[in-house]
């Protein structure tokens, strides 16, 4: 296993709409435990595959206090959701900073566990929001999509100037 570059706000690779997984292979399986390795390492909740420059529909979570319960979802799809729930969401991509998002409370989703199995999941809280912020990664969306555009843009400046400065 290896620690990846996470990808940083406004890098254009983020943007990327990431390809659905055709086989959970040994490729795959090595991807899933960097990326466990790499969402730690940074004290992330949550990692998708479009972060680390891999544009395949991979996401690891762990929200557990005590990281220990790890969660892949590979080629997720939501199939209902419900409520609403808005907190402030932060993302290993945007550091430093956190914006109120606006999300369904509860979700049912499906996906493929790291070994290719089948599976659905009832989510709520924060493992909805989790799932919800890491699924729009793979469509090329960020968290600052949803806050106005002059948030957004002192969000890129600062970031901007930070990755200038070498910070």
């Amino acid at each position: 296993m290896g620690l990846l570059t996470i990808l940083e706000f406004p890098d254009e690779r983020l943007r990327k709409q990431a390809a659905e997984v055709k086989v959970v292979d040994a490729a795959i399986k090595s991807l899933v435990g960097d990326m466990f390795e790499t969402m730690y390492e940074a004290h992330g909740v949550g990692l998708a595959a479009t972060q680390v420059d891999v544009h395949r529909r991979v996401i690891v979570i762990d929200t557990s206090e005590e990281k220990n319960d790890p969660l892949c979802l590979i080629n997720p799809i939501i199939l209902s959701r419900n409520g609403e729930t808005e907190s402030n969401e932060g993302c290993l991509s945007v550091p430093g900073f956190f914006e109120p998002v606006l999300r369904s409370d509860l979700i049912r989703v499906k996906a493929l566990d790291a070994q290719g199995e089948s599976f659905e999941l009832d989510a709520e809280g924060l493992l909805s929001v989790c799932i919800q912020h890491e699924m729009d990664h793979l469509q090329g969306k960020l968290f600052v999509d949803y806050i106005s555009s002059f948030k957004r843009q002192r969000i890129k400046k600062k970031l901007e100037k930070s990755h200038k400065l070498g910070i």
